[in-house]
């Protein structure tokens, strides 16, 4: 008999990160980055590890929405190849009932992204290879048989994909080498959260330049000329030659984001990201047209057909995906499929608890079989909390070193796993004792 998945855990996983600030935006000042974390297990002791990411408050209600999906897995053949991916992620997805929660958005959506991306860690494993090169081994057909084409054959058909994936066969294997000689471009969050100190920015601004990245972000949005201030110090730590993006975390009206980017465009922002709110289409194509700050989004989409209108409108000049926003692996594949079409550069969302350690295979996978290019392309990167991954994310000058681990980078430390769940793990209840003193 074939081998079948019998375990499904769930954990609650949170980190206090709101103690120190670290990422704090203007409309998240006091994230605990957290992890909806679920972990299949199969009769030949092979396991899969995947997780939605939030902030805190509510983690407890994704890790109900994932338990919501046992039934779907618990007994089916452990999956091994793009039909098995396929079929579980098109189970996970139509549900009809639950569905209806979404449709194809919010928790229930970000649940079911959980769960495919375990499968794919455990595929991945299973195949002894890390998920960039599992899934960028696949012949343009099976990639396409991932993805569910409904709602997007007004701009992408199935004959169009393979197209795409056809002319980039070619060129495969120097890709793939090139990657683990050279990596993949990185930018850096850290120096830019909006709860740190001048001084500590420009410290941190400089040490990224030191240990070579060519790009920073800085979060905006709280006090226009607290913004301008802080650009003014971060262009003066870096100089003209590094980029300077800015994220704005969603917090401005269009006028608001139109007046706030004019003011700042004399110290040559590289992109503003998320200007307003990430269902606006229409929003995001009125800020790009209407300030000289090319525009990024897309951390907070909730689904490929947003992302698609994104493109029809001609809102965005930088793709944004996000590996646990969307439902998985699979969705991802479309997203990267539809900016393909369109000739857009896909630089994702990272930072967060192990997001950093996921999207890295998903740009090199685009990389190697979907765009050919890193063109114009980076990866986010934060540093804090990589150390409780098995796999933790490498970088090198500026770059992010190709995995070589089998699997999605996706697997928590035991002991992390166990000293950080909610509520009852020595971190939280230590934390509880200290707040229970001092009231």
């Amino acid at each position: 008999m074939s081998p079948t998945v019998t375990g499904f855990e769930v954990h609650d996983i949170r980190f206090p990160t709101s103690e120190q600030l670290d990422g704090s935006d203007a409309m998240n000042p006091d994230p605990d980055y957290s992890a909806a974390y679920v972990v299949l297990r199969t009769t030949d002791g092979a396991e899969g590890h995947g997780f939605s990411f939030t902030i805190g408050r509510g983690n407890d209600v994704t890790a109900a929405a994932i338990e919501a999906l046992r039934g779907y897995v618990v007994g089916r053949p452990t999956p091994r190849t793009a039909a098995q991916l396929a079929s579980l992620y098109h189970d996970l997805t139509h549900d009809s009932q639950l569905r209806w929660l979404g449709p194809e958005k919010g928790v229930m959506h970000m649940a079911a992204g959980a769960v495919v991306n375990a499968a794919w860690d455990l595929a991945a494993t299973q195949a002894g290879l890390p998920l960039w090169e599992f899934l960028s081994g696949m012949s343009p057909e099976e990639i396409v048989s991932l993805v569910d084409f409904r709602y997007l054959t007004d701009v992408l058909t199935p004959s169009e994909a393979l197209e795409i994936l056809r002319a980039a066969r070619p060129g495969r294997a120097e890709r793939a080498a090139a990657l683990r000689a050279e990596g993949y471009p990185a930018y850096t969050t850290s120096p830019g959260w909006i709860g740190y100190s001048d001084s500590k920015l420009v410290m941190l601004a400089k040490q990224a330049v030191a240990d070579g990245f060519g790009q920073i972000k800085l979060k905006v949005g709280g006090d226009l000329a607290d913004d301008v201030r802080r650009m003014r110090l971060a262009r003066d730590a870096v100089g003209p030659g590094v980029r300077i993006a800015v994220d704005a975390n969603q917090r401005w009206d269009v006028a608001d984001a139109v007046r706030w980017m004019s003011a700042l465009a004399p110290y040559d922002p590289h992109w503003i990201e998320e200007p307003t709110s990430p269902d606006d289409v229409l929003g995001h194509a009125a800020i790009r047209s209407g300030q000289p700050v090319k525009v990024a989004t897309g951390e907070h989409v909730a689904n490929r057909v947003v992302f698609k209108q994104l493109l029809q409108a001609e809102a965005v000049d930088f793709v944004q995906i996000d590996a646990a926003r969307v439902a998985g692996v699979n969705e991802n594949v479309a997203i990267l499929l539809l900016a393909a079409k369109y000739g857009l550069p896909v630089c994702p969302h990272a930072g967060g608890v192990g997001l950093c350690e996921l999207v890295q295979h998903l740009s090199m996978f685009d990389y190697v079989a979907v765009s050919g290019s890193k063109e114009g392309r980076v990866i986010e990167y934060v540093d804090h909390l990589h150390e409780h991954f098995a796999d933790p994310v490498r970088i090198v000058s500026g770059n992010y070193a190709a995995p070589t681990a089998p699997g999605f980078s996706a697997r928590m430390l035991p002991e992390s796993i166990a000293a950080y769940s909610f509520p009852e793990g020595p971190v939280w209840r230590a934390r509880r004792t200290e707040e229970e003193a001092a009231s």
